[in-house]
């Protein structure tokens, strides 16, 4: 049994608060090797950021789960590097966890938060199973996220073709049977790079977050599924071999809206990952020669790093409270 605590890590309960009361979002970046990781890390030191870093099941499996406890508690030390002295407030989180098991390994590798989605299940084997990973983390410190309703798209094991908005009416029975310390709603977002088809004018229902806040006042909300999709960086993908076609997601503004509201942590990884690519088919395009694999993931992380400053700056308001009291 690893205790996060001694990886240097926090759970989400201080920074959940703390963004609530100050109007921002805490970015929770996915990754799975180390390029990614020295972006997000750096991105949000150098912004003063409190950051949450986030695993899938699928990043466990290409990383393995032992060398992603090494790396968290690397980040720690890394981010303390860059600031010169304490580091941001990190705190590493399952992202999605499918099963009560997933959750228990990860909380004994060291995670300080984790996910269970029970959202594709019937009412009662959501809350039942959302309620024994509870149990379980809240006996080590461990913060959960629980979700209600189902988003549409494909990430990683995350699958499902169909949309299904969260209902406030169940929101509060969810929360008192489960004790989840976050909850993770279904208003409009979706998982992937082909959230919308191209010529709409996709919205998320804030209508629906605001009457989730009004049934569960001052509890955090989390939105997944928040990948603007740039399509500067689509373009520079095409331009350069891909083949993205009506790749359109979330509108910055609209995330910033709801960032000022009870939603205090914005889930982005499609973004991530298509800053790393434009960046690297960039460089395979114009210097097809090239090997060294530091010579095209270096610019990657690079524009990775610019992308999060961008994102923690301007969209989920994060910057400059990674010290607050």
């Amino acid at each position: 049994m690893v205790n996060y605590k001694d990886l240097g890590l926090v759970n989400t309960r201080e920074m959940f608060k703390k963004a609530m009361a100050g109007g921002y979002a805490i970015p929770a970046f996915n990754f799975n090797n180390m390029e990614q990781l020295q972006a997000i890390i750096a991105a949000c030191t150098e912004t003063e950021s409190p950051v949450i870093l986030q695993v899938s099941k699928g990043a466990r499996q290409y990383a393995n789960q032992t060398l992603l406890r090494y790396m968290a508690q690397g980040a720690v030390a890394y981010s303390a590097e860059i600031s010169g002295g304490k580091p941001v407030p990190i705190c590493l989180h399952l992202d999605h966890g499918d099963s009560f098991e997933t959750c228990k390994s990860c909380i004994e590798f060291g995670f300080s938060s984790v996910m269970i989605d029970g959202s594709s299940k019937p009412w009662e084997g959501n809350v039942e199973e959302t309620k024994r990973v509870v149990e379980l983390a809240h006996q080590y410190d461990v913060t959960v996220e629980g979700e209600l309703g189902v988003l549409a798209g494909v990430e990683d094991d995350v699958v499902a073709e169909n949309h299904s908005f969260t209902k406030p009416e169940e929101v509060e029975a969810f929360l008192a049977q489960t004790g989840v310390d976050s909850l993770a709603i279904a208003i409009g977002t979706s998982h992937g790079a082909y959230k919308f088809k191209p010529g709409t004018d996709p919205k998320i229902r804030l209508d629906i977050l605001h009457e989730i806040e009004k049934k569960i006042p001052g509890f955090p909300i989390v939105l997944h599924g928040s990948s603007s999709v740039p399509q500067d960086l689509v373009k520079i993908i095409n331009e350069h071999g891909g083949k993205l076609k009506d790749a359109i997601g979330i509108d910055e503004g609209q995330l910033r809206e709801a960032a000022k509201s009870a939603v205090c942590k914005i889930n982005i990884d499609s973004d991530g990952r298509l800053a790393m690519t434009a960046a690297v088919r960039k460089v395979f395009d114009e210097k097809p020669a090239e090997f060294d694999p530091r010579k095209y993931l270096g610019p990657a992380r690079d524009a990775l790093k610019e992308l999060y400053k961008h994102k923690v700056i301007n969209v989920l308001g994060s910057a400059g409270h990674a010290y607050d009291k």
